[in-house]
């Protein structure tokens, strides 16, 4: 099962967090804390709810469920002075106010296109098939925010044949596993792409579709 909310999707079944298409690198207790909450949504759950669902059988003290709430609000983008996902109620507990779809799961597409990942450093970018920039641009799909990158850097490409790369006459090149590439270069899993001083790592995964979401 998979629901989304604001620009997250939680993934029951694979426990993954997802934010603008990037994997959210979370602990267990995380995300059984928001599992917890947006089952109970609309309804405030109570912290003692809270401490038996993810701490059954164990003491802990408030200041840890505090803590925990804090990295949830972190990792879906909520903020505690406004929030607008997670609302604290005081002396009582939390509830989750966010408007929730629940999201279809990928199918497997027909004609074969491959889905791929893009891993720079602490994130994962979700890719499926089009075409996709790198670049130092805030609107380019992998925003590389190095000095060394031009804001339209390079070109991936993902098609039923595969994924291949390009640079894009950018001011210092894009390298390819230790080669500077002049022309379209295939990519094969695992691929180590270097733009200016960062370096990328290509994943290419099982063909999926682009998510299709219904109102909860």
């Amino acid at each position: 099962m998979r629901q989304a909310f604001a620009d997250c999707i939680f993934d029951r079944d694979r426990r993954e967090l997802t934010r603008q298409r990037s994997i959210v690198h979370c602990a267990p207790k995380l995300l059984a804390l928001l599992e917890l909450l947006l089952d109970a949504a609309p309804r405030a759950v109570t912290k003692q709810e809270i401490h038996k669902g993810i701490w059954p059988e164990t003491f802990v003290a408030d200041a840890t469920l505090t803590s925990l709430i804090a990295e949830l609000r972190a990792a879906i983008g909520d903020d505690a002075r406004s929030p607008k996902l997670v609302r604290t109620i005081h002396g009582y507990g939390y509830a989750f106010v966010g408007d929730i779809t629940d999201a279809r799961p990928p199918d497997r597409r027909p004609d074969g296109a491959i889905s791929c990942r893009i891993i720079l450093g602490e994130r994962e970018i979700v890719l499926a098939a089009g075409v996709h920039i790198i670049g130092r641009s805030p609107d380019a799909a992998i925003c590389v925010d190095d000095g060394g990158v031009s804001r339209h850097h390079a070109r991936l490409s993902i098609d039923v044949s595969g994924a291949v790369l390009e640079d894009l006459g950018s001011k210092n090149g894009t390298v390819l596993d230790g080669r500077t590439i002049d022309r379209p270069t295939p990519l094969v899993d695992g691929a180590r792409i270097v733009v200016g001083a960062t370096a990328l790592k290509f994943r290419s995964l099982a063909a999926q579709t682009t998510t299709d979401t219904v109102a909860r």
